[in-house]
This record gives structure tokens, sequence and C-alpha cells, in this order.
């Protein structure tokens, strides 16, 4: 009976796929290309239909298009180079490169098939930096050479700004969709994912960060960055319904302490060292920073720190020339608006030495000052040749040390990133051993994201 019923599914089989083989065949070969047919579809499909998200970002300051963020470059365009976290060039455009000449001397040679947004390749035509004293020759389509007139070690570093062509076109994932501008300064940009138009990032630029918190207030802008805090007259902005605050460490600027080196009381570097010395470990408003160079560069050495000792404040300030004299004194400190509360902070530790001080607010960096609280931007190379050589105009605090000077100068014509290295951490030990200014933080920064 088992053997039976056995043979007769056998027969029905037989007889099902005799009957219905070759269309069961053929409908499984059509609906296996249908499938890939649509789903081909879908991908060029899906682009074009108009679902995205729009993320409208708003953020403070007065840019051009060749100033904007590198945050908002990025996303439009590369450079020969790119950095990395460590501050070190690695390639972009650029596949490779040589160095000759004793570092006067740079050929790049270009990724094959990289292209723009508009689909035309990349090629050595493109690439135009607005250098002086450069000379800029193309053997070939994938070949640039720069010929310096002197060696510059952070060249590297320069050629990492983004290159676009005309109709500021670059080669990044997004591409620009719309800018209104406001005579030469832009209000608004609008970028765009490359191959999803509808997926857009739209930035509104801010005279103030008064006006940026009340453009997410009204809700104007569904997200806002670059924040010292987040608090607006008696409100929290932190606490609005279905806002997301994120809190990160700004590490390519450094709230510092100026010191005027040619005052008749600052000029004795015991007591700018003093005054280092004083400062706390703690500042609310930012990580801590002990010397003039990011803990994310490769350049930066934990050996040289200056760290709060109140003992050898006291001691240093004991044996400076106004110590001695036990003349009253009183110092004047400068200060931003946003760095108010700060300056306050350094005040109270330096009453604890015995050093009064007054605050006066000012709209911008003062041509005379005793000493001026204020920011500096961190470059991307190691190099602060323009802060603190004797012949630069922007070494605002007059600083002179042949030493400096010339480890300065030897810094940004070495080509070995080693030697290098030795030289910014001699550079770091004997700038803050003279204290011409005293580094305070790298601010904490805040974004808001309406949810």
């Amino acid at each position: 009976m088992i053997v039976f019923r056995r043979r007769l599914l056998y027969w029905l089989i037989r007889e099902y796929i005799r009957k219905w083989g070759k269309t069961i065949i053929v409908s499984f070969v059509v609906g296996l290309l249908a499938f890939f047919v649509l789903l081909t579809f879908l991908k060029y499909l899906i682009p074009k239909i108009p679902i995205g998200r729009n993320e409208s970002i708003g953020i403070t300051g007065a840019y051009t298009l060749e100033s904007l963020p590198s945050y908002i470059l990025a996303d439009i365009s590369k450079g020969l180079t790119e950095i990395s976290q460590d501050k070190k060039p690695i390639p972009a455009i650029a596949k490779q490169w040589k160095i000759d000449n004793d570092g006067k001397k740079y050929t790049f040679f270009l990724k094959d098939n990289t292209l723009f947004s508009d689909g035309t390749r990349v090629s050595s035509d493109a690439i135009s930096y607005r250098f002086s004293d450069v000379k800029v020759s193309r053997p070939s389509k994938q070949t640039v050479i720069f010929e310096l007139k002197d060696a510059y070690s952070p060249f590297l570093v320069s050629v990492s700004r983004p290159i676009f062509k005309k109709g500021f076109i670059g080669i990044g994932p997004y591409i620009v969709k719309d800018v209104k501008v406001n005579g030469n300064f832009i209000q608004t940009i609008i970028l765009a994912v490359k191959n999803n138009p509808y997926k857009t990032k739209t930035y509104q630029f801010y005279p103030t960060l008064d006006a940026l918190k009340i453009a997410y207030m009204l809700g104007e802008v569904s997200q806002i960055r670059g924040l010292p805090n987040v608090s607006y007259k008696d409100m929290q902005l932190d606490r609005f319904p279905n806002t997301k605050a994120t809190k990160t460490t700004n590490y390519e600027q450094l709230v510092t302490l100026f010191y005027n080196t040619k005052d008749s009381v600052l000029s004795d570097k015991r007591l700018r060292s003093a005054l280092s010395y004083a400062i706390p470990d703690v500042f609310s408003q930012g990580e801590r920073a002990y010397g003039p160079i990011s803990p994310k560069s490769w350049a930066f050495s934990e050996n040289f720190t200056l760290s709060y000792d109140i003992e050898q404040a006291k001691i240093l300030l004991s044996s400076s020339d106004i110590g001695t004299k036990s003349a009253d004194f009183k110092l004047e400190i400068k200060t931003l608006p946003r760095y108010e509360q700060t300056a306050k902070d350094v005040l109270s530790a330096w009453k604890k030495i015995g050093i009064e001080s007054k605050i006066v607010v000012v709209d911008s960096i003062p041509s005379k000052f005793q000493i001026f609280l204020g920011n500096f931007y961190l470059p991307k190379d190691p190099d602060q040749y323009t802060l603190w050589h004797s012949n630069q105009t922007n070494n605002i605090t007059h600083f002179e040390n042949k030493r400096i000077d010339k480890l300065l100068e030897d810094g940004r014509k070495l080509g070995n990133i080693e030697e290098r290295g030795k030289i910014y951490a001699d550079f770091q030990k004997y700038l803050l051993a003279d204290s011409p200014a005293t580094f305070l933080y790298f601010p904490y920064e805040y974004e808001l994201l309406r949810k």
C-alpha cells in the first residue's frame, strides 16, 4: 500500500512537470530578469523621487565663498591633500607626491578618473591655487609641479584647500544648489547630495550669537552650531522640547592671555611666569591648555607644559622687579565680550597671589593693551611663525627671542617630520619659559538639534 502511494505521487509529479515544466522554467527566468531590471530601475528612479531630508543649519560669522568654514568646503570638494586627525597631510586628489630641491619643488601625481560633480575629469589644468612667488607647471594631465622661492614645509597643508571649477563645482559628495549673498557676504547657501538633489543642507549665517539663538527659538533653523553656551537671557535652550544638545571641544581655537612684553611691568618674564603658574587647572568654558599646540597635533609634546603651581607663582612673583620693589600695582585685562567670565576667573586666581587687576571689555583686538584676553586659530600645521616671530606684524605681544625666531625659521624649512617634531618640542619649551602668553583652554562648543 505504501509502495503504491509513493508510485502514485511520483507519477503525479512527473506528469505535472511534463505538462507545466516549460512554463515554470520560463516564468522563473522572466521573474529573475524582471527583478534585476526593477532593481536597476529603482536605483535610477529613487534619487529622482522628491523625497529627502532638509537640514537647516545656523552658524555665526561673515563669510565669502572663498572663506567658508572648512567643514562646509569639505562637503563640496577636496584639495590635493587632506589633513588627518593628527594633523598630518595625506593624499586626496593627489595619489602621491615627491619633494625635491631642498624642499622648494613639489610634484603631485593626480589620481586617475577623479570626476567633478558635473562629470568632467579632474586634470592638472584644474589645479589652480593663488600662491605668490610660486611657479606652476603642468607637464601632463596627471602631474602638476610647484616651484617655491624658499623652502616651506607647511606647503603640503596649503594645498589641502579644496579646488573648484568655475561655478563653484567641486568633487565632494555635495553640490552647491543655491547661494544668496548680501554684498560680498553669504546669507544662505544650499548644498544638495550629488545623487539626490532633494536631500539638502541649508546653511544660514547670522551676525551674532544672540541672533543665532533667536533664530533657533523661532524655528528658522532646526540646528545651530558653534555655541559657547546654551543659555539665552534666563532660558536654557537645551531644555526646549525635542532638542538634543551635543558638547564638543574645539581644538582649532585656543583662548589665550596675551601679555604686552614691552609694557614697563610685564617686560619682566618672572612676573609673566608667575601669572601663568597662578592660573587654575580647570575652566568651565573649555578643556585646559598648557601650551601653544593642540594635543591632537603630531607636534604636541607632553614634556613641556605649564600647569597650576601657586607656590612657584609666589616664588617667581617675589623675585620679580615688582616683588622686590614692593610697589603697589594693578594690571588691566582687556577682553572680548564672550570671554568676560573667563577674565573674572583669571582675576580671582591672581588675587590669591596678591595681584589686583581690572577688566575692560573691548569689541576687537586693541591696538594698545597691557593684557589682552582673546583667542587665536591654530593652523593645521604646527608652524606659528606669524604669531611669535619678532619681525611679524601679527606678533601682538611684541615678543622678541632670537632662539624662538631661529626655531620658527627652521621649523618651516625642514621636510623631515621627526626633525620638525624636535624643533617644535623646543619651541614649546622655550616659549613657555618666557611666557609671552598664558594658554588657557580649548573652548567647548555646543550644537543644538531639533529632533
